[in-house]
């Protein structure tokens, strides 16, 4: 198994209800499945149930810390539980995101900038503050953060996109800044997928049925037109968290059909 003996911290292993996988609890079963033991955190501890039992069923091993990673004393014990819990910090697995409220930059609200910039941005800064001397006691460790192909294309979201640019600069950092203690760090940059999140939200805006969201994004996508799934993404955490990419840090990997190849 390519996560034996390991151990991940998975934030937003929960996931909304919707007819379809989530990237978190993708993720998590997973890593699972190739032996990791997990402590599973979300805000909301309802979310977290089915990944819990989904993991168990599967075998693995799983604990669970319900947190606001917007909250500074919450990521501190996130990573004390998680050092009570698993013993060590093998893996830090950055999931949480949120684009939903956001607008044209004329027109969004500083409020809601703060939220979201808050969530996206400063949550993972968080987590990523409180792991880091835990795995630099230790000598190794893997961050995952999870970003976005609208880092790098453009939309009419001016909040979300600015926050996962910033998610990029700052797994650049930490890959640079924490080199020398053993410690990788890479993002996943999704592009369009099928996930509860990005459908249910936009079919209830939208006010249609969840295929007719579904047909107009895989129209979009170069690859097979058809959009990814969290199944994608998981795959690719496997591989970044494993020691099979034990010498790739500071990359920015799309998970993305080619949806980036159109920038060219």
């Amino acid at each position: 198994m390519r996560l034996a003996e390991k151990t991940a911290v998975i934030v937003g292993a929960g996931q909304t209800p919707g007819q379809t996988m989530g990237n978190g609890r993708a993720v998590a079963l997973r890593f699972a499945q190739e032996g990791a033991r997990l402590l599973l955190v979300d805000k909301n501890s309802e979310w977290l149930e089915p990944t819990v039992a989904m993991v168990r069923e599967a075998g693995g091993q799983a604990h669970t810390c319900e947190a606001d990673i917007t909250q500074e004393g919450d990521c501190t014990r996130i990573a004390a539980e998680a050092q009570r819990q698993l013993g060590r910090i093998d893996i830090l697995y950055n999931n949480v995101g949120r684009s939903e409220g956001d607008a044209e930059t004329a027109a969004l609200a500083v409020d809601m900038w703060d939220t979201l910039m808050n969530l996206n941005l400063r949550g993972m800064f968080l987590t990523c503050k409180h792991v880091l001397p835990l795995m630099r006691a230790q000598g190794s460790g893997v961050i995952l953060n999870v970003s976005s192909t609208s880092s790098m294309v453009a939309t009419d979201a001016v909040a979300y996109k600015t926050s996962k640019g910033a998610v990029n600069t700052l797994t650049h950092h930490l890959a640079t800044e924490n080199a020398p203690y053993g410690i990788r760090a890479n993002a996943i940059l999704p592009g369009l997928m099928d996930t509860p999140m990005a459908i249910e939200r936009r079919a209830r805006e939208q006010g249609v049925d969840r295929d007719v969201v579904r047909r107009a994004r895989d129209a979009r996508v170069p690859l097979y037109g058809q959009m990814g799934t969290a199944w994608d993404v998981a795959h690719a955490a496997v591989f970044l968290a494993s020691d099979e990419a034990r010498y790739i840090t500071g990359a920015l990997l799309p998970v993305d059909g080619g949806l980036l190849t159109k920038i060219g």
